[in-house]
Parts: C-alpha cells; sequence; structure tokens
C-alpha cells in the first residue's frame, strides 16, 4: 500500500494477483485516512515505520491510540488478526483527541486511558455492532473534529515546509514564528520537534522513492541526504535495518506505517495517504 503523509508522493506497493491484507479509503474528515488489515503471515515481520501519524483502531472489541513513533515498531500478532482504523496525519490527531502528541509518543494506549470510560465503552459497543467499522470510527472522529473546531493552518505550514527539506531555521522563518515556539508547537502537534519531524518525514521520501526502483545513490540524492552512507546510517537509526532488509520485509501486500500492530492493552497536506511504510501504525 502506499500512503502520502503529507507532501505528494504516492508511497503504496499493490500486488493486483492477490486480495491485499492492508485497505485504505479517503475520510470525509479532511486530514485523515480510513483503513482495515488482516494480518498474514509475510507482514508479521515487517516493521512499521514512523510517519508522524496518529491512530484510533478498533481490534477485538478495544479501541487503541498508536501514537507518533521516533523508531520502528514490531507488532507481534496472531496471524489473522483483523483491524479497522482511521489514521490523522502529522498535527491532525491531538486536538481530536484532547491529548498532546508527545503524550503519545512511541506508546500504544487503551482509548479509555484517555477519556471517560463510559463514553467508550459506548463508543466501543458502536464499533463494534456497526457493519463498516471504520465508517463508526470516522463518526466518532467527524463528532470531535465539529467540537474541535477548524484546524490550526500553522500546523500544516510546518509540516510543508519540513517535508520541503528546508532547515528548522527557514521552517520558523517561512511560517513567522521563532524556533522556540516552531520547537514547542511541534511537540504538542507531531509529538517531538522539528528536527525529528524532518528525518521522518525525509526517511519516509526515500522509502518510498526506493520501492519504485530508484537506486540507493540517486534515493539518497533526491530525498535530501548528504550522500548514499548518510541514507543508510538513517534508514538504520530509524528502521533497525538497512534499506535492502526494509524493502525485503515490505515485499508483500502489507499497509503504511504506523497502524496495525496494536496490542488490546497497548501536512502540509492532509491528504489521505500517510506514508507507505509497510504495516499500520498500532501494529
Amino acid at each position: 500500500m502506499v500512503v502520502r503523509s503529507l507532501g505528494g508522493v504516492d508511497r503504496t506497493t499493490r500486488h493486483p494477483d492477490r486480495a491485499p491484507a492492508y485497505r485504505e479509503r479517503p475520510s470525509r474528515l479532511a486530514g485523515a485516512v480510513l483503513w482495515t488489515r488482516t494480518v498474514t503471515g509475510h507482514d508479521r515481520v515487517a516493521p512499521v515505520l514512523p510517519d508522524g501519524c496518529i491512530d484510533l483502531i478498533w481490534r477485538a472489541g478495544v479501541l487503541v491510540v498508536a501514537g507518533p513513533d521516533t523508531t520502528a515498531f514490531r507488532p507481534n500478532v496472531p496471524i489473522g488478526t483483523t483491524y479497522a482504523g482511521i489514521r490523522f496525519f502529522p498535527g491532525a490527531g491531538p486536538a481530536l483527541l484532547g491529548v498532546p502528541a508527545d503524550e503519545l509518543r512511541d506508546r500504544r494506549v487503551d482509548l479509555d486511558e484517555l477519556w471517560p470510560s463510559r463514553t467508550v465503552r459506548a463508543l466501543t459497543g458502536r464499533v463494534d455492532d456497526a457493519a463498516d467499522r471504520t465508517g463508526a470510527l470516522e463518526s466518532v472522529a467527524l463528532d470531535r473534529a465539529a467540537e474541535a473546531g477548524p484546524p490550526d493552518p500553522l500546523l500544516a505550514r510546518i509540516v510543508a515546509a519540513m517535508d520541503s527539506g528546508i532547515s528548522v531555521a527557514a521552517t520558523a522563518e517561512r511560517t513567522g514564528v521563532n524556533t522556540r515556539l516552531l520547537y514547542r508547537r511541534s511537540l504538542t502537534a507531531f509529538g517531538y520537534g522539528p528536527k525529528t519531524l524532518a528525518r521522518i518525514l525525509r526517511l519516509q521520501r526515500a522509502v518510498a522513492m526506493a520501492r519504485t526502483g530508484v537506486s540507493p545513490a540517486d534515493t539518497a540524492a533526491d530525498a535530501g541526504f548528504a550522500d548514499q552512507a548518510h541514507l543508510s546510517r538513517e534508514v538504520r537509526e530509524l528502521a533497525g535495518m538497512s534499506l535492502g532488509q526494509l524493502l525485503a520485509s515490505s515485499s508483500g501486500d502489507t499497509p503504511p506505517s504506523g497502524s496495525a500492530g496494536t496490542q488490546p492493552s497497548r501536512a502540509q497536506n492532509t491528504q489521505p495517504s500517510r506514508a507507505q511504510n509497510t504495516q499500520p501504525s498500532g501494529a
């Protein structure tokens, strides 16, 4: 599958010869995409790459929030496990969930730890009983969005600037805020500071290019790395494996980055396409 995190590159890999384990469709909510996933034998081993997104996930009668990751998450769930989720693109989730993104960083949290238990029980029952569980999750998000009001346009400008590869100082100048405020806003909106966000978006650009067959050297140059060695170091740091291993592990029909591996306990655009990393967020 592919997803476009925030910028424009289409990042999905499909295998038309077999039914996909991961499916997604646009959401009526700006800055979100709906997805479902059934865990297969292959994609159990594929890492979930960081991409700056937050997911609200249903699995086996439990609602879980998968926060923004800083390194690859490696899910370990039984084959056949089914998920339904809504993915919020970088900066879109905190206002809807009522929780700063940095409090969710590198975490999978049951929704009833964030919202009143009574409310979560009612919502869980609503999703459990729905013929279209992703549609039910979308309705929950739309209700929250109506209460939260319009998104802060500054966040989309920050993501667009960071995804274009410019420096933090240049981003601050372009968006009209000082670097300290940029850092604070980034923490609460994305879960980490602008430098980390930039690294994650750059990784997503590189992986998307490499999946289309672009050579490592050209990928490094086009995605904004100093050289191929820099690309290799960053992939190992953020994904925990080489670029070749990453591409091989995600060669099956697997979803984007941060979604499905959640344990039950556990932009620019805001266009409906997050960056293909291999599996949905909370995996």
